[in-house]
């Protein structure tokens, strides 16, 4: 067998791929961290199923990091790019900044030259997009503030990458050449590649505005999807062939792409068209990464590099932790943020061979950085469980040594534990009707965000048995559980039920799994967070698919009778898959043919009082009363 052959590569890849991804996942480091493991096993350095040109590989796999700017330029409106124009400059500006200068400095201490120490800096002040975002989106985090400032921060450094590669000749010793071979122009002088920068951004923008679109038209009307996928990869291909020819970011190149089609139509046939080879790629990415860490060079000088790593990741910590502190980012936000990009990026290989080819930095001092770099970033998910599993939850306890609020509000009838948009809108509503309520919330954040707005709400872990007490829990008639974590729901449910027999539970859950938990720990009534809603969405969807409103109402009102009838049954048989499955599948069954024997009986049914054209007078009818478990 050829074992230089490309399908076999191709094959070494996809099972390496297919078995260390799933392990991973299962070990609970995520797929990143089963990537990179996969890339270290199978690389020169270990098993040796692939060889030593893996950095041609990694070229190729790049295109997966373009590709997924494209698509990360596609969701960002030029007006909404233009709103974050505050934390991508500022806040990653002085990222960029404070991290190269500080590593230009510590370079400098080690007998660099300031050329090679300045370009040693500009490379580690990079953090790693591809690495990030992946991580971050598995996690559910882009939308988060430590999310959306990661991403700022990744924004700017890839535009960062730009004057990085136009500063990048002008560092070199000697004189160079102004060549124009086959890579285009990567040695032209540094004005020369301004203009170059401004001609191929330009060159982008009319082309998605003037070009782009009449093609994607015409393309279109053939009907043919694969034509379609075709055409949008030879956008990206187009662009990346364009961005490296005048030597610049590629990436940079697709996101600007990106923006400009953000608006466009056939946005979301380019999500789904480029999707799978975007996730293929980046994960061919992770495993080039991990392939490339040179272990003999690691063996070698095993304490020097692992230091420079530690010293690495600790450096972009500290600086990422006090720019977010400064921009006043919450402390479990601001963990998150600071892990996250507290590595080497993959844009440090671009620029390493850069400063090879301009003679900036020695072979030695680029494997050895290379090493460093590659480190960092296959450590990225075990630093992020780190935050997640040790340091969040010590923080989260200590809360900045904050103490406990002093409960004024004398005895309630109701206390709110949770005061976020679920807890807010039942205290509302309460207080609308007449009755008190004591709101405990554990975020300080959010404490004094509501207190600007008038609203008296206490500090406090509504765990703690004293707290509750303090909060009137012995006398009050019931509790409303509206905190987001289950385990912390079942926990103050079991400490009322064994110390306020009297005490009605009332709590939130995110799906019928929680709520089967929360249930089973001794709550009254568990509320899933998107039935009440899912029904009255379907109940319009009935009136505008020709139901009569009352007819609409009494479906949703039936469906949710029953559903809360069995989910009241299942509870008892929750933890026996196998019981459980038989008789929620017999149940679902029972439900459907209700629902069509109610609408048999009652087609005759007139109701004119229901057709009015006002649906907001019945957008609330739904009977809650009905609905101890309601979702």
């Amino acid at each position: 067998m050829d074992t230089e052959s490309f399908l076999f590569k191709a094959f070494i890849f996809l099972v390496a791929a297919v078995i260390g991804v799933p392990i991973a996942k299962r070990l609970g480091l995520g797929s990143v961290l089963g990537y990179l493991i996969a890339g270290v096993l199978i690389g020169p350095f270990v098993f040796g199923l692939v060889g030593r040109d893996v950095e041609d590989i990694m070229h190729f796999a790049e295109f997966g990091v373009v590709m997924m700017l494209f698509l990360v330029g596609l969701e960002l409106e030029p007006k909404k790019l233009w709103r974050m124009r505050m934390p991508i400059l500022g806040l990653g500006g002085l990222q960029v900044l404070f991290t190269g200068f500080l590593f230009t400095i510590i370079a400098m201490l080690f007998d660099q030259t300031w050329q090679a120490a300045l370009a040693i800096g500009m490379v580690l002040a990079l953090s790693s997009t591809a690495i990030v975002l992946q991580t971050l989106t598995e996690k559910g985090l882009m939308k988060t503030d430590s999310g959306r400032s990661s991403f700022s921060v990744l924004l700017f450094q890839d535009i960062a990458i730009i004057p990085m590669l136009a500063l990048m000749p002008l560092l070199a010793s000697a004189p160079v050449e102004i060549i124009n071979d086959d890579h285009g122009l990567t040695q032209l002088q540094g004005w020369q590649q301004t203009l170059a920068v401004v001609g191929s951004i330009v060159f982008i923008i009319l082309l998605g505005r003037f070009l782009i679109q009449p093609i994607f038209n015409l393309i279109a009307r053939t009907g043919l999807k694969e034509i379609f996928i075709a055409t949008s990869l030879l956008l990206v291909i187009g662009i990346t062939l364009v961005m490296q020819w005048v030597g610049l970011s590629p990436a940079l190149g697709a996101f600007l792409a990106g923006v400009v089609l953000a608006e466009s139509e056939y946005r979301h046939e380019l999500e789904v068209g480029l999707g799978p080879f975007k996730s293929l790629l980046l994960g061919l990415f992770f495993i080039t990464v991990g392939a490339s860490i040179n272990l003999d060079l690691l063996m070698q000088d095993t304490a020097s590099i692992i230091s420079l790593v530690l010293g690495l990741i600790i450096i972009k910590v500290i600086v990422l932790f006090l720019l977010a502190k400064f921009f006043k980012m919450p402390l479990m936000e601001n963990l998150i943020f600071s892990f996250a990009l507290a590595q080497g990026g993959e844009f440090a290989f671009v620029l390493f061979s850069f400063a090879a080819q301009n003679g900036v930095l020695t072979e030695h001092m680029i494997s050895t950085l290379t090493v460093v770099v590659a480190l960092s970033m296959a450590l990225t998910p075990l630093l992020m469980i780190l935050s997640e599993k040790v340091l969040q939850p010590l923080f989260d306890r200590q809360e900045l040594s904050r103490d406990y609020d002093e409960i004024d509000d004398g005895e309630t009838p109701v206390i709110v534990a949770g005061y976020g948009r679920f807890g807010q809108i039942v205290s509302r509503l309460l207080r609308s009707q007449g009755f008190q309520t004591t709101l405990l919330e554990y975020d300080a954040v959010q404490i004094d965000l509501v207190r600007k707005f008038g609203t008296k709400a206490f500090y406090g872990d509504v765990t703690n048995l004293d707290l509750l007490k303090a909060a009137g829990a012995e006398n009050a008639k019931m509790i409303v559980l509206s905190v987001d974590n289950v385990d912390k729901a079942i926990i103050v449910t079991e400490l009322c039920r064994k110390n306020f027999p009297e005490l009605k539970i009332f709590a939130r859950a995110k799906g019928r799994r929680e709520a089967y938990e929360i249930k089973k720990a001794g709550a009254h009534c568990v509320i899933r967070e998107t039935l009440g809603s899912a029904l009255l969405l379907g109940r319009e969807a009935l009136v505008e698919l020709g139901y009569r409103k009352y007819q609409a109402q009494r479906a949703a009102q039936t469906f949710l009778h029953y559903d809360n009838m069995h989910m009241e049954e299942l509870t008892e048989l929750w933890g026996d898959e196998k019981q459980y499955i038989l008789a929620a599948t017999e149940k679902a069954e029972l439900l459907e043919a209700v629902l069509k024997s109610d609408i048999q009986d009652r087609a005759q049914i007139q109701n004119q009082s229901w057709d009015t054209d006002s649906r907001s007078q019945i957008n609330d009818n739904i009977d809650i009363k009905q609905s101890p478990n309601e979702d």
